[in-house]
């Protein structure tokens, strides 16, 4: 026997209320969840844009910079003077040294061959305690070698050498040697590569023949071989047929 028991308006509101109540609570959580999705992007956004907190150098301004240098130096007489005050003046309104526009300015005068504005310059920027690089003193040291200023290379490698003795690259030494050998300086080879040895620098192939043709200049025969033995390999590469072959090398006395 079934009883039926009549609804009652309290039991009907209840249910509707309940009902109700889900999809509201889903749309709440819907949109508590959109929040936190939107308040996550603007967090990342923000972040983003607070990472780098530097501002970027224009390369192309530099560039510039480092054109209107060579224009400036180029068109003035050949005087320390009248170099040094246009410098200065290019540099007034600088809040930083501009040492990017610099070694670019010196690198077009190193391939325009314009060595005496390449040591002005080189010479200006040092006064300023800026740009001493082992890059830029290969620069002077090569403008120094095709001006004929040898006594000035050497003045400037010493000063390198007691300043910077422990941290002189295998190619800096490859300089002062290629200059003392430009001017047929033997002696003074020998010295750069005593240098290099008591500093464990090992010479690359060309330093070396330098080198042993230094020992051989002054009559030391026997040093000269033990140096090509000690820093020449016994294989060399070559190339051949377009492929690069290793083959054993053979000595030349008289050729070195």
């Amino acid at each position: 026997m079934l009883l039926l028991f009549p609804i009652s308006s309290y039991q009907i509101g209840i249910k509707t209320f309940f009902s109700a109540q889900k999809p509201i609570r889903h749309i709440v959580n819907c949109q508590r969840s959109r929040q936190l999705i939107k308040s996550n992007d603007v967090d990342r956004k923000i972040a983003k844009k607070e990472h780098h907190l530097w501002n970027k150098r224009d390369s192309a301004a530099s560039g510039q910079k480092a054109l209107n240098l060579v224009r400036t130096v180029c068109g003035l007489p050949n005087e320390k003077e009248a170099i040094y005050r246009a410098l200065d003046k290019w540099t007034a309104w600088e809040t930083e040294f501009p040492v990017i526009a610099v070694a670019k300015a010196l690198n077009i005068l190193k391939q325009r061959k314009q060595w005496k504005r390449v040591i002005q310059v080189a010479k200006w920027m040092f006064g300023k305690g800026q740009g001493m690089t082992m890059g830029t003193f290969d620069t002077l040291l090569l403008a120094f070698d095709m001006d004929q200023r040898v006594d000035e290379a050497q003045s400037f490698w010493n000063m390198i050498l007691h300043t910077h003795e422990r941290s002189i690259s295998r190619r800096l030494f490859s300089r002062m040697i290629s200059i003392y050998a430009h001017h047929n300086m033997p002696h003074h080879i020998i010295e750069v590569f005593a240098d290099m040895e008591e500093l464990g620098v090992k010479p690359d192939e060309d330093t070396t023949r330098k080198v042993a043709r230094a020992f051989k200049n002054v009559g030391e025969t026997e040093k000269q071989q033990l140096v090509l033995n000690k820093y020449l390999s016994e294989w060399k590469y070559i190339h051949f047929n377009g492929e690069r072959v290793r083959v054993r090398r053979k000595y030349s006395w008289n050729d070195d």
